[in-house]
């Protein structure tokens, strides 16, 4: 039997709650902006100071996606790397995207003079790694160097850090900040301005030909289009480019730790990213780590294992906050920005996300004013470069496809329905067809069809967050169905059980 647990970030669970209403009526704008992350709420504020008609739907509350589940952390850098872009398209293009990333974060120190609740404090970032990775380390400090940045080297890292075997990159000037504060306060900034907010607004169809988007409650026609989601909903060629991946967080009070302000990155074979975020008089530290591909991992071993590995080097701490959150990687390293077939779109941030957000929202905003910045050209969705980005390509498409094929091939029927526990789950037959179920606590059994009907591949469960997760392009569902993040716009279909609890 599963224990459920509370999986709200720090960063939500100290936040003021928005509260903006549903949609209920059908309106008529310029700009349709979905998603209420930072890349969505920016780039609403951004159109609405302009004087532009917008309108921002948000299937959940702002912030309950990627954003509220970040680390919080602002750097000029790529968390996969500088090299790789450097390796990739050279140093001209490097400095560029540092150009870009550093201007990001000084929009949001600016924005947040006037949030105090966002704590924005300027940082170092340290880099370290264990021996056999010692080489990436040297090669990042190269990479950065060609890409503008002032990079320089300590020895050690602060205790009781996992200590630093080789150098310790260090690159000064970053940031971190309480991005839930930040993008409640940048909502109400946006509402004040003009621009319609509207929570619990989930799209349930959207007709790019007519620019018409659907939710259970209402419907916008807009001029322009916007997908702000993460991942741009229905199917589009970038879902065939970009790997998903889910991290895990926790936080817990540590008053008693002296470890200075710092966004800290240790590599290794576990892998861990290290900060500290003093809100409302407590003093927390901040454990992310354990990325796994979505849908075919153990959630609830990857969580541990993080737990684990926080305990081994500050101690037996509690743990007042546990989360985790979703990315997806562009194939060559670069995210996928602008203008699509049918709208613009902005994904493929990897785990860079508050930073990639707000330069999305910024150069979107320039774009749909008829002016083309440069950058704009580097990262349009539609610039598939088959060299660049073929490994990441191939990789992402045999998952997929081993995924199908092991699904479709390999018979996951666990126990019969009337054995499930409270807390359980299982893949089970009934009447001939493949059923995905879960029993509630309560005892409440809920019954979904086990078929993402994203492109058909089949959901697996995530026991840290109770859903549905669909390995192929990161589709996650409730329980009873209902969508709660990724490419999909329809939920699995509940399937009724008569006489078996459900």
């Amino acid at each position: 039997m599963e224990t459920l647990m509370d999986t709200v970030s720090v960063w939500r669970a100290t936040a003021a709650a928005t509260g903006f209403a549903m949609l209920d009526e059908d309106l008529t704008t310029d700009v349709l902006v979905i998603g209420g992350g930072i890349t969505g709420v920016t780039l609403a504020l951004l159109l609405a100071e302009q004087g532009r008609q917008v309108v921002l739907l948000e299937a959940d509350a702002i912030g309950s996606g990627a954003t509220g589940n970040s680390t919080g952390n602002l750097y000029e850098t790529l968390g996969n790397g500088l090299q790789q872009i450097v390796s990739s398209f050279g140093d001209d293009v490097a400095q560029q995207v540092v150009t870009e990333r550093r201007s990001a974060i000084a929009f949001i120190e600016e924005r947040c003079r006037a949030i105090p609740d966002a704590v924005f404090q300027r940082c170092p970032l340290m880099q370290w790694a264990q021996p056999s990775q010692q080489e990436w380390i040297e090669k990042e400090v190269n990479a950065l160097r060609v890409a503008g940045c002032s990079v320089d080297r300590a020895t050690s890292v602060p205790p009781p850090l996992p200590a630093a075997p080789g150098d310790v990159l260090v690159l000064p000037g970053q940031a971190q900040f309480q991005p839930q504060a930040y993008l409640a306060a940048l909502a109400r900034a946006a509402a004040e301005a003009g621009a319609r907010l509207h929570e619990h607004s989930r799209v349930t169809e959207i007709d790019a030909r007519s620019k018409r988007v659907a939710t259970a409650t209402g419907s916008v026609q807009a001029r322009e289009i916007v997908m702000a989601t993460h991942t741009p909903k229905g199917v589009h060629l970038v879902h065939a480019e970009m790997p998903v991946h889910r991290e895990y967080g926790i936080a817990f009070d540590a008053a008693a730790l002296a470890l200075p302000a710092g966004i800290y990155w240790w590599k290794a074979t576990e892998g861990l990213s290290v900060r500290t975020a003093q809100i409302g008089g407590r003093h927390y530290v901040v454990c992310v780590g354990q990325e796994h591909k979505v849908g075919i991992h153990n959630a609830t071993a990857s969580l541990l294992a993080l737990e684990a590995l926080a305990r081994r080097h500050f101690g037996e701490q509690a743990i007042s906050h546990r989360w985790s959150a979703q990315n997806y990687r562009g194939a060559d390293g670069l995210p996928y920005i602008g203008r699509n077939s049918d709208g613009f779109i902005a994904t493929g941030f990897a785990a860079d996300g508050l930073a990639w957000g707000t330069v999305a929202a910024r150069l979107i905003a320039e774009q749909l004013a008829g002016r083309n910045p440069a950058f704009g050209e580097l990262v349009k969705p539609n610039r598939l470069n088959p060299v660049k980005g073929a490994k990441n390509i191939l990789q992402e498409n045999v998952t997929v496809m081993t995924q199908l094929v092991k699904d479709y091939l390999t018979d996951r029927r666990e126990e019969k329905l009337s054995a499930l526990a409270p807390g359980d789950s299982a893949i089970v037959e009934v009447e001939g067809e493949s059923v995905a179920a879960w029993r509630a606590p309560d005892g409440e059994l809920f019954a979904v069809s086990n078929v993402c009907p994203h492109m058909g591949c089949k959901v697996h469960w995530n026991s840290v967050e109770t859903s549905w997760d669909c390995p192929c392009h990161g589709s996650r569902f409730r329980p009873d169905g209902t969508v709660i993040e990724g490419p999909a716009l329809s939920p699995l279909k509940r399937r009724q059980l008569p006489g078996l609890g459900g």
